[in-house]
Order: C-alpha cells, then structure tokens, then sequence
C-alpha cells in the first residue's frame, strides 16, 4: 500500500501560479511508476491534467499545455513531484489529486487531493 501526501493548493487570482507538490510513502519499485496529477471541478469529472514516467516522459492536457509544468525527483523506493502551474485561470479552479500506478497491473493509487482556487 502507498500512501501520497499532497500540499500546495490554496487562493490565487487569475494570472497567477501555484506549486502543488505530492509525496509517496516509500514503497520498493515505485520509482517505476508512472506519476499524475488529475483535478475535479465541481459538478464535472475527474480528469487528467499531467502525468510523468518513470523515465521522465510527460504528458499534459491540452488545456494546460504551456502553463504547467510537471517534475519528479526519484529518491530511493519513494517520489517526491510537483506541478509548477503559471497564469492560472478561474476554469483551473478544482481539487487537484495525485495519482501513482505501475507499468502493468491493476494497482492505483490517490492521494487526498488539494483545493486550487482561482478567484479575483
């Protein structure tokens, strides 16, 4: 079982950045997991906004394309990520969760996720 920690989310207004960071327990072999971040707005689902390989491969909604920014730092047996996020807008409004699962298999894992806010 993994446990993921996320921090960083709070008020912004339009235009401005946030970095949200997300902490796995330590667990062997999850430096081989594929990382990402996904959000829920109220009323909508939940969605994918970036994820990263292991081998440090991103993919980002188009949505964000150009604003955000996703990182890792592999120590031993435990991740430690962020998601730089710049010229927010009040549709970025959500909860942000972070999300690990391996190459293969079934397991998946959430964090508690983290409110972003984007208001004047």
């Amino acid at each position: 079982q993994v446990q993921l920690v996320e921090s960083g989310g709070g008020l912004v207004q339009p235009g401005g950045s946030l970095r949200l960071s997300c902490v796995t327990s330590e667990m062997i072999f999850i430096n081989v997991y594929t990382l990402g971040w996904y959000r829920q707005a109220p009323g909508k689902q939940r969605e994918l906004v970036a994820d990263i390989t292991s081998g440090g491969s991103t993919n980002y909604a188009d949505s964000v394309k150009g604003r955000f920014t996703i990182s890792r730092d592999n120590a031993k047996n435990k991740i430690t990520a962020y998601l730089q996020m710049n010229n927010l807008k009040p549709e970025d409004t959500a909860v942000y969760y972070c999300n690990v699962k391996p190459p293969v298999g079934p397991a998946n894992y959430w964090g508690q996720g983290t409110q972003v806010t984007v208001s004047s």
